[in-house]
């Protein structure tokens, strides 16, 4: 499938509708400017990305070419995104070669880490459907191997494997998942930052002697920047580490009685674990190894996420915000964990019974449809609920406009806009079911008001003269 085909895929899914009518915000009009001329980052075709358990591979027709439904739901995200294994159950996966085992079960989400279940393992077989699986989709892998119960060598044998059987599909390895919890839990009670790296540099060599030519990623941090800050400084000393990756989750956990929608919305909600100051952290560590940063894990609410805030329309709004506040950021990927039935997930379901959609895969489409685009430079709005963007793509200037309130905001365009305009919407904040991404038809004009919860993505007229 070509590109432009796929994006105009998404842009008419469901039809052409008009526009509904929504009541006029009251008070004030917010003008929406940008310099044309001031461009910043740009969305990498393989922005797009999903999050697995690395023990999902004890089944190993979960990420085959024959699961054709999930094949095609993979497929409607993006034509070229990237498969991440990894999560806590990585560390209690075990790699057994050529040896199969029967699978224990059919799916491992993160609703299953909390149980002890015998026999997660990854095998040949698994690698060798994964390598169909993405190939199927177009998709990458980033691959997270087993550190915490793991040596040195016997992540070499699976990673020399791994490159063997992925080939080109592989992206990138990732040595351990959070190693900034792994003391008090894996490690001893003193174990440092410095200690991590120290570590990250014997499984790394042993790696790299039994696959050379291996590119890497880390540290895949959970929320404790100074590994980050660690990791990046050792980098430079590493020419085959190509990005820095971390996880973020907007609150939680999902028993907080403070993990709410309103709590969601919020750029910094009470329980974030990622505050607003990490943000230069990231920036710094990026400028210190001179490297990109990814967000290799993360989602809505940690515990795998929150029924009626995870798992609801709010959520699709509120992703589609914050995929296009990182990419601005010049994050070059966002990895929403999930699978199983998790309730953040934004695909969920078994091969036996079926696969569908949550709302979070529509704000993930509705990223994705800004796909190859580059930033241009805008004015603050006063609004701390309402997103912004301007975008430069294939030669035509684009606004998205994304409303998490309560309430409708009427905007003024900073030019006349096309009569067709994308929209992400749903019945209400809280509904689970008829998020839509959809083109409607509406008359050409500069003021718009945008319903509560919703995302518009408007292409400027084209300039004549």
């Amino acid at each position: 499938m070509k590109r432009r085909d796929f994006v105009e895929m998404l842009a008419v899914a469901g039809g052409v509708a008009m526009l509904p009518r929504v009541a006029a915000a009251t008070g004030r009009v917010l003008a929406l400017n940008y310099d044309p001329a001031r461009t910043g980052a740009t969305i990498p075709r393989d922005y797009i990305g999903l999050s697995f358990e690395r023990a999902q591979l004890s089944n190993p027709g979960y990420f085959s070419a024959e699961n054709k439904a999930f094949v095609q739901l993979v497929r409607g995200l993006s034509p070229s995104g990237s498969i991440r294994l990894g999560g806590s159950s990585g560390e209690h996966t075990a790699y057994i070669g050529d040896r199969t085992i029967p699978p224990a079960f059919e799916i491992h989400g993160p609703e299953h880490n909390k149980l002890d279940r015998e026999g997660l393992n990854v095998s040949t077989v698994a690698l060798r459907n994964l390598r169909g699986f993405l190939d199927a989709t177009g998709w990458t892998c980033l691959y997270g191997l087993n550190m915490a119960h793991a040596t040195p060598e016997q992540a070499a044998r699976e990673a020399a494997d791994v490159q063997r059987i992925l080939g080109p599909r592989l992206s990138a390895i990732q040595i351990g998942n959070e190693p900034d919890v792994f003391r008090n839990r894996y490690r001893p009670a003193n174990w440092t930052a410095a200690d991590y790296v120290t570590e990250w540099d014997r499984f790394h060599a042993a790696i790299i002697a039994a696959a050379p030519g291996l590119k890497f990623a880390g540290p895949g941090i959970s929320n404790k920047l100074e590994y980050l800050t660690a990791f990046a400084a050792a980098a430079p000393r590493y020419p085959d580490v190509v990005m820095l990756t971390g996880h973020y989750y907007a609150m939680g956990p999902a028993g907080s009685p403070d993990a709410t929608l309103d709590q969601l919305k919020l750029p910094e909600a009470k329980t974030a674990t990622f505050k607003q100051a990490g943000y230069a952290v990231v920036e710094d560590a990026g400028r210190v190894s001179g490297l990109p940063y990814r967000m290799s894990e993360g989602n809505s609410c940690w515990d795998g996420g929150k029924i009626g805030v995870s798992d609801v329309h709010a959520a699709s709004v509120w992703g589609a915000n914050r995929m296009l506040d990182w990419a601005r950021r010049g994050w070059i990927g966002v990895n929403w964990h999930g699978g199983g039935y998790g309730n953040y997930s934004p695909i969920v379901g078994t091969p036996s019974k079926g696969f569908s959609r949550r709302p979070l895969y529509y704000g993930t489409q509705f990223a994705q449809l800004l796909d190859g685009a580059t930033f241009l430079e805008t004015t603050a709005v006063p609004d701390p609920y309402l997103g912004y963007y301007a975008l430069r793509q294939n030669g035509r200037d684009r606004i998205a406009v994304i409303n998490q309130g309560n309430a409708p905001v009427t905007v003024e365009l900073p030019a006349l806009p096309e009569a067709r305009v994308v929209l992400l919407t749903g019945p209400s904040a809280a509904a689970r079911d008829a998020t839509t991404l959809t083109t409607v038809s509406r008359r050409s004009a500069r003021r718009v008001t945008v319903p509560p919860v919703t995302a518009m993505l408007f292409t400027l007229a084209a300039r004549r003269g």
